[in-house]
């Protein structure tokens, strides 16, 4: 037996029945290294992938970068930099499949574009790796459903989704204050996401830089020309390739929504909205209202993508009202009101609110969440954000979209699945480029 596979062997016994206390310091040391570190790989640099490498640096004593990986060999070069001044000499790659073939990583972490999320995830998975999927942890409700078999066929390694918010302390501590009845019997969610992007253009046709790998770029995705304003952000505007506001930032706020209220899928989805700031090559609506209904309950997200005017003075966050009061909560703190509207409690965890265009999101509400994913790998720790629990929140926001793609009223059965409309139903399964279907 390989170091190591004797290395992985002991991670996942002492996750079960914890340290064995006859191993001695010397066969402890040999086994899992000094420090006992999950070594962690990241793909997808530019973006998340730097809070990424914050939260490892975060957590220092338990988590170790050995590999790095993105298919802009600029965006490398330069996140590789940074990783040498913070003490870290990973190996480059620039293609995820050959990084998956190191033996020395433990675990990987994706924060690349979302049509490569459940792609790589699943690939992880098969290679014995351990995986931190970023939102949305798929490109569409099929996928959602893949990747959780994914998960449970491979049931000895860990899947966590990037919804950091579920390891924020404040946010667990007044959402179980929400549970056990502070404002009394939740029934609305009122959920929204500000900011002011300014328009993308229309691009033309360019040559592929000869830094950037586009047909690895694309991967899953059905093969377009490049044009200029594509990469490095834009992409998450193109059908295809990115999944507009409602999966970028929805993902987020109604993943919080559906914690608060206690509701897996609703009965109901409809959206409607469309691109009206701008006239340009987005292919998503710059502003949406979604509304998801139960039967009790509703949920509603609002996303204003070009418009810098807050709600509730607030970029994003979760209001719920309960019919014995309300409570706004967003990343930084929460409010608290009773039932005639008067603030009666409040938390803050900073003066300044987190901006909207922050598109790193370096904080310790990641922090936190690495490290409950560290734990989980590491002692058994219940993840905050399984799969599951990433995909029904991911699914809703997915069926936003179809809903404002089919302009209709989607209705449901009780696992999620589109009943009545085939056209809706269709638009669950994405069409992969050749060779790259994804097999569990």
């Amino acid at each position: 037996m390989s170091n190591q596979s004797s290395r992985r062997d002991f991670l996942k016994t002492s996750a079960a029945v914890g340290l064995a206390v006859t191993a001695t310091a010397k066969s402890y040391a040999a086994i899992l290294g000094a420090n006992d570190r999950v070594n962690f790989a990241i793909v997808g640099l530019n973006g998340r992938g730097g809070a990424h490498l914050s939260a490892i640096v975060a957590n220092k004593d338990s988590a170790n970068l050995t590999h790095i990986c993105d298919v802009e060999s600029t965006i490398l070069d330069k996140f590789a930099a940074k990783c040498q001044k913070l003490g870290y000499s990973p190996t480059l790659d620039k293609d995820f499949r050959k990084m998956l073939e190191a033996k020395d990583i433990d675990a990987i972490t994706i924060a690349t574009p979302d049509h490569l999320h459940t792609t790589i995830a699943i690939a992880g998975l098969k290679a014995g790796k351990n995986v931190y999927v970023e939102k949305p942890p798929s490109y569409d409700p099929h996928e959602g459903e893949l990747l959780v078999a994914a998960a449970n066929k491979y049931s000895n390694l860990k899947v966590q989704v990037g919804s950091q918010q579920r390891s924020s302390p404040h946010s667990i501590e007044i959402i179980g204050k929400i549970h056990a009845g502070l404002i009394g019997r939740p029934y609305w969610a009122q959920a929204w996401y500000v900011n002011n992007r300014k328009p993308i253009g229309h691009g033309k046709p360019a040559p592929v830089p000869a830094t950037l790998d586009w047909d690895l770029f694309q991967g899953p995705a059905p093969r377009r020309e490049y044009t200029d304003n594509i990469q490095p952000y834009n992409w998450h505007w193109f059908r295809g390739l990115g999944t507009g506001e409602a999966l970028n930032n929805g993902t987020h706020e109604v993943d919080v929504a559906r914690w608060i209220m206690q509701v897996d899928f609703p009965h109901t989805v409809s959206a409607t909205g469309g691109r009206y700031a701008y006239k340009d090559d987005w292919q998503f609506p710059d502003t949406m209202m979604t509304t998801y209904e139960y039967p009790d309950k509703l949920i509603s997200w609002e996303s204003r993508s070009c418009s810098g005017l807050k709600l509730y003075d607030r970029d994003r966050g979760v209001a719920v009202m309960g019919d014995n009061g309300s409570v706004i909560l967003d990343r930084d703190g929460y409010e608290v009101y009773d039932a005639a509207g008067k603030k009666v409690n409040s938390f803050s965890t900073r003066a300044t609110r987190t901006a909207s265009s922050d598109t790193v999101g370096a904080d310790s509400m990641t922090d936190a969440h690495f490290l409950n994913f560290i734990n989980a790998i590491r002692k058994g720790e219940a993840l905050r954000a399984p799969a599951e629990t990433g995909r029904i929140s991911v699914t809703l926001v997915q069926l936003s979209n179809i809903a404002y793609f089919t302009q209709r009223n989607l209705k449901l059965n009780a696992t999620g699945h589109i009943i009545n409309d085939p056209a809706a139903l269709a638009m669950t399964h994405r069409t992969y480029a050749p060779g790259w279907e994804i097999k569990i």
